[in-house]
């Protein structure tokens, strides 16, 4: 994957960390900006850990799969995309009630429930052979930067840039599994 791959699978993977973090920071009164660093260190750990965990899964597949790998990338992201794009245009609220306090625990769990999906896409990119470890440190560090504004900027943006962002999101994700898909199967002379 490329340096503008990368950057966009990163940010496509934090929109649902920002979503969430936004949620937070309009739990909060007056959010400070260590409760924002903090939460995005969390969150962005957790999201950096996920797609290695993916990644590694995929990784004992790879041989048996080598010939299909751009279809099944192309499949899970463009079904993740689709996932995203469903929860951001759902009328239904189906978020949790405001937190009252931001412990570790809590947000260690909204991280990882936010993350599974970089597991799946850690998968594959286990079947393209993509480099993982700069892909991840890309991925936790969007997050981080991501949940941190997201958190600070709960109050003001509310629950509707939360979605719009998921909705980007997951247009993005559909894309990067059309440009992989196009870059395997070829493309005409």
């Amino acid at each position: 994957m490329n340096f503008a791959a990368t950057a966009a699978l990163s940010l496509a993977m934090s929109t649902d960390a920002f979503a969430a973090a936004v949620g937070k920071g309009a739990a909060l009164h007056k959010p400070q900006w260590r409760e924002a660093l903090r939460t995005g260190l969390i969150f962005g750990v957790i999201e950096a850990i996920t797609p290695i965990i993916g990644w590694a899964l995929g990784s004992v597949a790879a041989p048996y799969v080598e010939a299909w790998d751009h279809w099944i990338a192309f499949g899970l992201l463009g079904i993740i995309g689709l996932l995203m794009i469903r929860n951001a245009l759902s009328d239904a609220d189906e978020e949790e009630a405001p937190a009252q306090s931001h412990s570790f625990w809590v947000l260690a769990v909204t991280g990882l429930a936010t993350s599974i999906d970089a597991m799946v896409v850690g998968a594959g990119l286990a079947l393209l052979g993509a480099n993982i470890v700069v892909t991840a440190a890309a991925i936790g560090f969007s997050t981080f930067v991501m949940v941190t504004l997201g958190v600070m900027l709960g109050r003001v943006l509310g629950t509707i840039a939360g979605r719009r962002a998921e909705l980007v999101g997951g247009l993005v994700l559909i894309v990067i599994g059309c440009v992989i898909l196009y870059e395997h199967i070829g493309h005409p002379a």
